[in-house]
């Protein structure tokens, strides 16, 4: 349960603010079709975290778990910085062009999709599957999360992202990226082998 809570927190708060999220913003806006968009978020979503967490699954299978805790804690230290770096978005058109040719659904999933490759979300699910050995779990909670900060941002648009305080949800998720660094530095994951 702790990895689905986790998991589940840890994405909603970096996906505040992040590219993805001023995706879901800029697409809502182009298109006014809320459902599709949101469908379109939680199959890209599904996608690329179940991949993402295979890979977390198999990194705990090809390395030591001394050197899995190292990886790990330095990793979520890391993705503690990278959350305090705001992401930007380019404005263009190839959203529209997208959405003529695949329709919303279609345009959506491939946006986020793509926009998900190597983000501080999927490497996070990569983390936090290895860390936890519950792949199944992580997938759901970071899934849970990306969607609960994106269904709003479909749903309420740029209303929402006007009255968040974006440096505060940043600086608490940094801050949750931190503790689990120092924590599986610390031999938090004995319990685990590692």
């Amino acid at each position: 349960m702790e990895a689905l809570l986790v998991s589940t927190g840890v994405v909603a708060l970096a996906e505040i603010g992040d590219k993805t999220q001023l995706l879901a913003f800029i697409l809502a806006a182009r298109f006014k079709r809320p459902w599709p968009i949101i469908w379109g978020i939680l199959a890209a979503t599904l996608l690329n975290h179940a991949l993402a967490g295979a890979v977390g699954a198999w990194l705990t299978s090809l390395v030591s778990p001394q050197v899995l805790r190292w990886v790990l804690g330095l990793s979520f230290i890391a993705m503690a910085a990278w959350t305090l770096v705001p992401d930007k978005m380019d404005d263009d058109d190839s959203d529209a062009r997208s959405a003529q040719r695949l329709g919303v659904f279609g345009a959506t999933f491939v946006a986020f999709f793509l926009a998900e490759m190597g983000d501080k979300t999927q490497i996070a699910t990569v983390a936090m599957a290895a860390r936890y050995a519950e792949a199944f779990l992580v997938v759901a909670g970071t899934t849970l999360g990306m969607m609960l900060a994106n269904v709003p941002a479909v749903l309420i648009g740029d209303k929402l992202a006007h009255k968040l305080p974006i440096r505060l949800v940043h600086g608490i998720a940094a801050l949750i990226f931190a503790v689990l660094g120092v924590a599986t530095l610390l031999g938090a994951g004995a319990s685990l082998g590692f």
